[in-house]
């Protein structure tokens, strides 16, 4: 019998200066028996990043036609691809053909390194992807915050980014390898 997901529930509260966007989400996330905290906690960082109404989480860790979050207009078009980690090559440029940009957030220290030095030759014919890498420091620590019923806020002001439970707070810092030509 196959081991189901972990239900995680969060309610998060955003209050990003640079966009102007301020709400609160009542979030469930279902992590994947192979996915961490680590992953997990990334995925629900990235929402806050990108937050907006239609803002969704895909089943990008089992479907490879899916996002890990994306963003579909009225039609049901793709307008934003979010995936987190180190996707196949294929799998993005397959991406960016479905959608009008592309977001990657890599993360895994040295082999996120590697990865993107690997296919950095095709990511540079890719126009509409933009690749962001999450140091190792980063993801850890936000790792901790990890909890089956969470309380977090996410604030975005003058480039930093922070994300707190409360009690523990952590800077997200975040490097561009990657941005997409406008």
């Amino acid at each position: 019998m196959a081991i189901k997901a972990t239900i995680f529930k969060a309610n998060l509260q955003i209050a990003d200066m640079e966009r102007h966007y301020y709400h609160d989400h009542a979030l469930t996330l279902a992590r994947h028996p192979s996915e961490t905290d680590e992953r997990l906690m990334v995925r629900l960082l990235v929402f806050a990043l990108h937050a907006q109404e239609y803002l969704e989480f895909g089943q990008g860790m089992t479907a490879d036609d899916e996002a890990d979050l994306w963003l579909k207009d009225l039609t049901g078009s793709i307008e934003l691809w979010i995936d987190v980690g180190i996707p196949d090559e294929k799998l993005i440029r397959k991406a960016c053909g479905r959608s009008n940009q592309v977001v990657v957030y890599c993360y895994g220290g040295r082999v996120a390194d590697i990865w993107f030095a690997q296919n950095s030759t095709q990511f540079a014919r890719l126009k509409n992807l933009t690749v962001i890498n999450l140091p190792v420091e980063t993801t850890r620590a936000i790792a901790t915050l990890a909890q089956r019923t969470m309380q977090l806020q996410c604030t975005i002001q003058d480039g930093q980014v922070w994300l707190t439970d409360g009690a523990v707070s952590v800077q997200v810092e975040q490097a561009i390898l990657k941005a997409a030509k406008r």
